[in-house]
Order: structure tokens, then C-alpha cells, then sequence
């Protein structure tokens, strides 16, 4: 891959995204405390980092309008990083979810994961970084794109979600840190 044509912006994302992988891949090894404090460390940062990314400089290089990032995740693997979050975060995995779009329609609350939201993340995240490894430029810059389109579609509101769950786990008055 070749950067040079790639915005400060785009490789520090991509920086953070191989940080996150990093940690996610590695939750079995991790304290929970620390693991949750390096993940509110990295989620707002991934956040910030994906809202203002630009794949390329305005130096005439076109971020391309078909952009597609391929899965490569296989799903033992994707099952393996969420158990050894799961597996870490015991019983605070589990959290209510208020932004559901069902919960306007029930009266029962809606219990949503931490693993799940962050192996979610860890999955768009890990696809990015496989697709672009050893890719040309016209595949990275696609890529971006994708990721970013992926970004405000789906994982944004998981981030924020699961970032708030993970917000408790580490002030709750209950928690000890």
C-alpha cells in the first residue's frame, strides 16, 4: 500500500484501527480493568477519527463512488474474539439498550451485549485493514470510503452505545477500579 496519497487523518484511523484489533484480539490476556479503560481510551478517538475522515488530499485524486470493503472475517474467529470478550467482561457484559428502534414498540427492555457491540466494531474494523494490506491505491482509497460509509450506517450507533455501557462498568459507585 502505498500512503503518500493518503490524508493524516486516514492513516491515523487506520493507526486506531489496527490499536483496537490489537486489544480486541487480545481480551482473553486483559484485565477487565483494563480492558475497559483502553477501550473508552479508543472509542471516542475511532469515533472522531471516522467522522472527519477523508480518504484522500484534494490534490486531484477522486475518492472513489463504489466503494466496497470484502468480508474476510470468518465467523470462527469473529465467535472466538466476541467469547474472550464476553469471557472478560462476565456478568457486566450484558446492559439495557434504549436506542433500539424495537423498544418504542415494547414494553419489556432490550438487553444488548458489550462483546457483541465491540466484536461488531472489531468486524469492520478487521475487514478494512485485511482489504488494504498490500493493496493499491485505488483499493485503499476504496476501502475508506467503505469504511466510512460503514462507519454512519451502522457501527457509529454501536460505538456510542457500547461505549456508554462500558462508561458505567468503569464509574459505576459499584465498580472498583
Amino acid at each position: 500500500m502505498n500512503t503518500t496519497a493518503l490524508t493524516p487523518n486516514a492513516l491515523a484511523f487506520l493507526a486506531l484501527c489496527n490499536e483496537y484489533c490489537v486489544a480486541a484480539e487480545n481480551a482473553r490476556e486483559a484485565e477487565r480493568d483494563e480492558f475497559v479503560a483502553t477501550m473508552l481510551r479508543l472509542l471516542p478517538r475511532l469515533y472522531i477519527a471516522a467522522s472527519d475522515l477523508r480518504a484522500a488530499d484534494n490534490d486531484g485524486i477522486e475518492e472513489p463512488a463504489d466503494a466496497y470493503l470484502t468480508p474476510v472475517l470468518e465467523e470462527d474467529y469473529y465467535d472466538s474474539v466476541r467469547t474472550g470478550i464476553e469471557e472478560l467482561m462476565g456478568s457486566d457484559d450484558t446492559y439495557l439498550e434504549v436506542f433500539e428502534e424495537d423498544m418504542k414498540y415494547s414494553d419489556t427492555p432490550i438487553a444488548a451485549s458489550v462483546s457483541e457491540g465491540l466484536t461488531d466494531i472489531f468486524q469492520s474494523l478487521y475487514n478494512l485493514l485485511e482489504n488494504i494490506k498490500s493493496a493499491p491505491d485505488h483499493v485503499t482509497l476504496s476501502a475508506l470510503v467503505a469504511a466510512k460509509e460503514d462507519f454512519e450506517s451502522y457501527w457509529s450507533r454501536i460505538l456510542c452505545n457500547v461505549m456508554r455501557a462500558l462508561n458505567n462498568i468503569r464509574y459505576s459507585p459499584d465498580t472498583e477500579i
